[in-house]
């Protein structure tokens, strides 16, 4: 439990952290990680380096002693005091030891003074008995061997004896070790600046993004106009645009939405003030007749229906509004549906002497919200039937491939301008106010319509000329998929 409890607070903590610090952190890494393998680098090569010269120095030096034991005939000589001390400041100068071997394996001087007169027969020896000389490093021990010929006097081909000199390398590696410890301290210093200037680059590198921040809480403090481009990186650029492009979102759907309060305001407020009008005459005159009294009641029940209308349209986009709003899928068949709603709509029609036509392509069925939909399609159909000319046409025509079925209502009517076509969806918009009213309209129609058939996942389109007609394009999935 505690480790469930400590997973999810680092979680949080990894969800909440600051850019600072991962930029921080690339940027040390990128500073310290070079100079680190630099200076490891550096200090190898050092060590190797002073190793392979001690080498060459030590073979060096035992080449000379070599060729003067050659010449002196060190080895057949019974005096060799004298070059028996040349080789121990030798190999006390080099920290080490020097050994000669004779023809018969013989060790007959030691500098160390503990094997002479034993025999060493190592396959180095035996190797330099044959001309070659040896070298070798034992990294463990920190010491290198080499062996060196040293010929016959008399004959310059034929090897005499052999040096076998031992020198450690110690010295070597505690002076390395001595300038490990003054790099450590440099990269001490070097860490200690390299904050400083990762410091100093993580807040200069992130003050576009710290001013781009302030910008949007004045924003979020309700100034919408405030200008929040910030054009320094192409990320800073890319994200302010976005984030504009999200405010003009923003501010249209705030303007959409004082103007759909204004409209319902308006639409709600116009019957009535009709209804009070007419009540009010009627009360100010005296002897009413009969027939005015009825003329006067319809207008004042054609005022209520109106008004019964705008109610029932808002509760119906207010419904499809919801997130959770549902739809009752049902497998229909659409010629049917279609032929029930131009059944409905047909005495509308013919009190406007205006043709209904169904054009059904093939049998359709598909699944979606028959009452939904049935608004849907009676929505575009009255629309079309009562925005024609006298004597106009209606067509309606239902076809389906394997994936969608399309519904499209064409009209033979007014047409609707180019310049408004993007915005007769839009709740209480409508292109001709004074005709709208004598109709009956409400303005909410296609809004319900297009919200419908969003909600089946589908897409309407509009195809339009003034004056010459508009056609109304469905497309629904056959198939509903939540």
């Amino acid at each position: 439990m505690e480790f469930e409890k400590e997973k999810s607070w680092f979680r949080r903590w990894n969800r909440c952290v600051s850019l600072r610090v991962p930029v921080g952190i690339l940027l040390l890494l990128f500073g310290l990680i070079p100079m680190i393998l630099g200076i490891q680098t550096v200090l190898a090569s050092y060590r190797q380096v002073q190793i392979e010269s001690r080498m060459t120095e030590v073979q060096n030096q035992c080449q000379i002693l070599s060729s003067k034991m050659t010449r002196t005939g060190y080895l057949q000589s019974e005096d060799r005091n004298s070059m028996n001390s040349e080789l121990e400041i030798t190999a006390d100068m080099f920290h080490g030891r020097i050994a000669v071997v004779d023809q018969d394996f013989r060790i007959v001087s030691d500098t160390f003074h503990i094997a002479e007169n034993r025999l060493n027969v190592a396959e180095e020896v035996l190797r330099c008995f044959r001309g070659e000389s040896t070298s070798s490093y034992n990294r463990d021990k920190h010491y290198f061997a080499q062996t060196i010929p040293v010929y016959d006097g008399t004959d310059a081909q034929k090897v005499a004896g052999v040096l076998v000199v031992t020198s450690s390398t110690e010295p070597i590696l505690n002076l390395g070790e001595a300038v490990e410890s003054k790099a450590f301290l440099f990269q001490i210093i070097v860490l200690l600046v390299v904050l400083l200037l990762a410091s100093f680059a993580v807040t200069l590198l992130l003050k576009p993004f710290r001013e781009f921040q302030d910008r949007l809480d004045h924003v979020a403090e309700g100034f919408l106009d405030t200008d929040i481009r910030a054009g320094t990186y192409r990320e800073t650029r890319d994200i302010s645009e976005a984030v504009d492009r999200t405010l003009s979102k923003l501010k249209e759907v705030d303007q959409s939405r004082q103007e759909f309060v204004s409209n319902v305001s308006h639409e709600l407020k116009t019957p009535i003030t009709s209804i009070r009008v007419l009540a009010d005459s009627l009360m100010g005159m005296e002897d009413v007749p009969v027939e005015l009294y009825r003329e006067f009641m319809e207008d004042i029940s054609d005022e209520i229906d109106r008004e019964s209308k705008i109610i029932d349209d808002l509760l119906a986009l207010v419904k499809m509004d919801k997130s959770e709003a549902e739809l009752n899928i049902a497998q229909v068949d659409l010629n049917k549906l279609v032929e029930q709603t131009l059944k409905r709509l047909r005495p509308i029609a013919n009190k406007r002497k205006v043709e209904l036509i169904f054009e059904s392509i093939r049998d359709v069925t598909a699944d979606v919200d028959e009452m939904k939909l049935s608004l849907a399609i009676s929505n575009l159909v009255e629309n079309a039937i009562k925005y024609n000319i006298e004597e106009g046409w209606v067509r309606v025509t239902l076809d389906a491939d394997h994936k969608f079925f399309y519904l499209k209502v064409a009209d033979s009517g007014i047409g609707i301008p180019e310049e408004v076509q993007d915005r007769i969806f839009d709740r209480f918009y409508r292109v001709d106010k004074a005709r709208s009213r004598e109709t009956g309209g409400s303005g909410l129609g296609l809004a319900i319509t297009r919200n419908v058939v969003l909600m089946h996942k589908g897409a309407i389109k509009l195809n339009s000329k003034e004056g010459e007609g508009s056609t109304f394009t469905v497309r629904i999935p056959l198939k509903y998929i939540a």
